[in-house]
């Protein structure tokens, strides 16, 4: 249990109880990094953690990535800098040029992503701290039901995973966006609104305005902690698998030319879910790239509903049946 102090507001003690626990086990004086948008979540992580790091022997500091997206974008970077300096942490503004598919979100979301791991690789940082809260969870999983993205989406996002060799973390995947923002006031803390957090543009800006508050309007309360703890058990079933394809993958996986084979018998024995997520998982290891549902399901047919029928064009490879192993080989 927390340790309160007399007159610690409640807020402040669960989120600062909240990043003590995501850093408890990190290698003492290791450098910890905290992506600082200067929004009420990430800027009450950063005050959490500029208090909670020193006690574990973590040297913290602050990361700003400015996207240029929007005017004063600058001024708020430069802004939320201050604050982090207030604080007691180190703080830097990056500044990134988005580009690339995917929409603006997804664009931003990898620049974004990119300049905080070139910042925790400089910085000898063992963890990036993102400040996603239990609402972020919510709307993650929701957006994924909508798009019938599977069980690969419906997950959300992890509390702990690793971002090309450096640990990212999100402390408050458990806390409630309201307890942020009210952290921020008992503390004196000013955070930043961004402008585009109340764009209806945006998909996760509508679930955020519109949907939730509807369903918590006509289902009852508690909508978001119920989609959150979806999240958690979907994440749990996903590891289960995991550990079953990684002890299955050795004994009907083989390098082809070109490729990889997998045993049509191995498939065909497996339950369709098993199945489906080692078809997936081989594509996305030895091609990286991901297969949608139907695609999945026609390469089983290779191996459960095999008539005949020829190669089948996949993202980055092609699948076809050979004698007994359904070989994957690049266009």
């Amino acid at each position: 249990m927390e340790e309160r102090r007399p007159g610690l507001d409640p807020a402040v003690a669960e989120v600062r109880l909240a990043v003590r626990r995501a850093l408890t086990g990190l290698e003492p004086g290791a450098p910890v990094v905290v992506a600082l948008s200067g929004g009420a979540d990430s800027l009450a992580l950063a005050a959490a953690t500029a208090f909670e790091a020193p006690k574990l022997g973590l040297r913290a500091a602050a990361v700003t990535v400015d996207h240029g997206l929007q005017d004063g974008s600058t001024d708020a970077a430069a802004a939320a800098v201050a604050r982090a300096q207030a604080l007691g942490l180190g703080a830097r503004v990056v500044r990134v040029e988005v580009t690339g598919a995917g929409g603006p979100e997804a664009a931003a979301r990898e620049a974004r992503y990119a300049a905080l791991l070139d910042a925790a690789r400089a910085a000898g940082a063992a963890a990036i701290l993102l400040g996603h809260t239990l609402d972020d969870q919510a709307e993650t999983v929701l957006l994924g039901l909508a798009r019938g993205a599977g069980a690969a989406s419906l997950q959300g996002m992890a509390a702990s995973a690793d971002l090309d060799g450096v640990l990212l973390l999100r402390p408050l995947l458990d806390v409630r966006r309201t307890t942020t923002r009210a952290a921020c006031a008992a503390e004196g803390l000013d955070p930043w609104d961004d402008p585009q957090n109340g764009d209806p543009r945006f998909a996760r800006v509508r679930v955020r305005e519109t949907v939730l508050p509807v369903l918590e309007a006509e289902l009852g309360p508690g909508i978001a902690e119920a989609l959150a703890r979806t999240a958690a058990q979907l994440r749990e079933d996903a590891d289960a698998f995991d550990e079953m394809i990684d002890e299955t993958i050795e004994d009907i996986v083989e390098h082809a030319e070109a490729g990889i084979s997998v045993s049509v018998a191995a498939l065909a024995a497996n339950p369709a879910a098993l199945r489906n997520r080692i078809i997936r998982h081989v594509v996305a290891s030895e091609f990286h790239q991901s297969l949608t549902r139907s695609q999945t399901i026609e390469v089983a047919r290779l191996a459960t509903d095999w008539s005949g029928q020829g190669p089948i064009d996949l993202p980055g490879c092609r699948a076809r049946r050979v004698g007994g192993r359904i070989e994957f080989t690049a266009h």
